[in-house]
C-alpha cells in the first residue's frame, strides 16, 4: 500500500511539472489532480472531456445536456465502472491538455489517431472512423488539388482535417485555422474562407444551414478515434480496452454506432504504425 501510495504521489507530480510547463490560461493546474481508475470508483464519478459542437460525435443538445456518440459510449463505459459520468466540453485545442493535466479523467473526445498526438497521450483500441474531406459550394470546381489555388480553407485548429488538409494542400492554397468545427462551418457560411476541411458529417450541418448549396469535394484520407488516456497509466489504458472488447462482443457498440452514424461498423485495424494500443 505505502508503495502504491508513494508511486501515486511520484506520478502526480510529474503531471503537475507537466502543467506548469502548458502554462494554458483557461486551466487551473493546482486545482486539478490525476486520478487512477480506483480512485474514480471510490469517488463515484468520472469527468470526461468531450467536443460540445461536433455532432453527431459530441455535442450540447436542445435540452442543455451533452449529447452524441462519444457521449453515449462514455455514459456505457461509467456504467461500467459503477460510477457517475460528468462531462467537461472542450475545444479541440484544449483536449490534451485537459487530460494531461488531470482536469478531465478521460477523453472520449472525437480524437483521432496520429503520430503526433501518441506522443502526449495514451491511445486504446480504435472505437470509430472517420473520413476527413474538403467542402465547398457546388458551382465552384474543386476536383483536385490544383483547383484549390489562391483559395483560403478553413479548419478547426491542431484538428485531425487541419493536418490533413494542410498536408494535402501544401502552398498551393491558405488555411485559416478556427478554434472549432462550428466555427470553421461558420467561416464558409460567412464567406471568409472559400472551402472547409471537415469530418463525414459535415455535409449535414451545411444542408441544414444551407440546403442545395455544398458538396463534398475532395477525400484527403480516414482517420480512426481512439479513447485518450494519460501516457504511462496502465490502470486506465487496460480498463478502457477490456471496456471497448466487451461492447463491442456484446452489440452494444453496434447499436450507439448505428443510432448515430447511420452507418455499419467499420473493420478497425489490429496496429497502427508508431502509435500504440496498449502499454506493456
Amino acid at each position: 500500500m505505502i508503495s502504491s501510495f508513494k508511486t501515486g504521489l511520484q506520478r502526480r507530480g510529474i503531471l503537475f511539472a507537466a502543467a506548469a510547463l502548458m502554462m494554458a490560461p483557461w486551466l487551473s493546474p493546482v486545482s486539478a489532480q490525476a486520478a487512477t481508475v480506483e480512485e474514480v470508483k471510490a469517488k463515484g464519478k468520472i469527468v470526461v472531456g468531450i467536443q460540445g459542437d461536433n455532432a453527431p460525435w459530441g455535442f450540447v443538445n436542445s435540452s442543455g445536456v451533452q449529447d452524441g456518440f462519444d457521449a453515449d459510449i462514455a455514459k456505457l463505459f461509467a456504467k461500467e465502472l459503477g460510477v457517475e459520468v460528468e462531462f467537461a466540453p472542450l475545444a479541440v485545442a484544449n483536449r490534451i491538455p485537459a487530460l494531461v493535466t488531470g482536469k478531465v479523467d478521460i477523453l472520449f473526445a472525437t480524437m483521432a489517431m496520429t503520430e503526433e498526438r501518441a506522443k502526449s497521450i495514451q491511445y486504446s483500441k480504435p472505437y470509430a472512423g472517420n473520413t476527413i474531406s474538403l467542402y465547398g459550394p457546388k458551382d465552384k470546381k474543386m476536383a483536385e488539388i490544383g483547383d484549390l489555388a489562391g483559395l483560403e480553407i478553413g479548419v478547426p485548429k491542431s484538428s485531425s482535417q487541419d493536418k490533413a488538409v494542410t498536408t494535402a494542400v501544401g502552398d498551393t492554397a491558405t488555411v485559416r485555422r478556427f478554434d472549432d468545427d462550428a466555427a470553421s462551418i461558420q467561416a464558409l457560411l460567412s464567406g471568409q474562407v472559400q472551402a472547409v476541411g471537415g469530418n463525414q458529417f459535415y455535409l449535414d450541418r451545411l444542408e441544414a444551414a444551407s440546403a442545395g448549396t455544398y458538396e463534398r469535394k475532395i477525400d484527403f484520407l480516414t482517420t480512426f478515434n481512439g479513447v485518450g488516456t494519460r501516457l504511462g497509466e496502465k490502470d486506465w489504458n487496460e480498463t478502457v480496452n477490456a471496456f471497448l472488447d466487451k461492447i463491442m462482443a456484446n452489440g452494444e457498440h453496434a447499436k450507439v454506432y448505428a443510432k448515430w452514424m447511420k452507418v455499419d461498423v467499420p473493420k478497425f485495424p489490429e496496429s497502427i504504425p508508431n502509435i500504440p494500443f496498449t502499454i506493456n
